[in-house]
């Protein structure tokens, strides 16, 4: 053993850079490979090809998934992700469930904001939560939880496809931002849309797909990537790190899968006391 790690480090000065490179990923990968999945999930080794691309994954209770342990309403399943700062730096999150015929319900880029979101979400089936955490080293920190429910969630047709009184309103937004004493804000933002998977009959995928946070000179503060499984009319929570002094009005801009674009402005709410 001490001979073959002698001549890895000896070689290792004749290697390309790159070769050095895939070789650190490799060992990360190995390292973290005989991991067993502490939700058992007989669905852990296909999600992970799918949704992370096979990388490196460590199980790491620092990424908390907060959920129903038991879904009443397979179509509005609320779901918060925290991300402990001991982890590091973090560039993106997946929050997905194993179960779903889509897995992946959206991927966020915090930016300059923390690692924290909420949203709510359809599932079909009883499934473990998952939420990934990117760090520098390009490991992905894994957190999650079961949740139970009845099913059904990815393949009932929206509720506005009764009515389609939404169509008038296509992504509007409504929103509150809270203050907090260190200068730091708390938004919440929920746009009109139905976020149909495509999987109900006769009804196509229809769902918002990029929405980026700015502040008032357009630098991006937080950028999301909902995906089917996002629930109708979806509310997002997010936690944004004090503004830049005068940067206090915020944009919301962005589309969804057929073209249609977000755009809105959120400036501060009235203030109602801090959070």
């Amino acid at each position: 053993m001490g001979e073959n790690v002698t001549r890895r480090n000896s070689l290792s000065r004749y290697l390309p850079g790159w070769a050095v490179a895939v070789s650190v990923i490799w060992g990360v990968a190995s390292a973290h490979a005989g991991q067993a999945d502490p939700l058992a999930s007989v669905m852990w080794d296909s999600v992970h090809q799918e949704v992370l691309a096979g990388q490196p994954v460590v199980f790491d209770p620092a990424v908390r998934v907060i959920t129903a342990a038991r879904v009443e309403n397979t179509m509005q399943v609320p779901i918060e992700v925290e991300v402990d700062d001991s982890v590091g730096p973090v560039s993106e999150i997946v929050v997905f469930a194993d179960h779903n015929p889509i897995p992946r319900i959206l991927t966020y880029r915090p930016l300059s904001a923390r690692p924290r979101i909420g949203l709510s979400f359809k599932v079909q089936e009883a499934t473990p939560i998952r939420a990934a955490a990117r760090t520098a080293d390009g490991v992905w920190h894994v957190g999650g939880q079961w949740a139970d429910a009845a099913g059904g969630g990815c393949t009932t047709p929206s509720a506005g496809q009764r009515s389609r009184a939404w169509e008038s309103h296509l992504n509007e937004a409504t929103y509150h931002r809270w203050p907090r004493a260190d200068g730091s804000e708390r938004l919440q933002v929920s746009l009109i849309h139905p976020m149909d998977t495509g999987l109900a009959p006769g009804i196509p995928a229809f769902y918002l797909t990029r929405l980026v946070l700015r502040d008032q000179d357009g630098t991006p503060l937080a950028e999301l990537l909902p995906a089917e499984p996002v629930a109708e009319n979806p509310l997002f929570a997010l936690d944004l790190r004090p503004a830049r002094p005068g940067k206090t009005v915020w944009r919301l801009e962005g589309g969804d899968s057929d073209g249609n674009l977000v755009a809105a402005s959120l400036p501060p709410s009235p203030q109602e006391g801090s959070q």
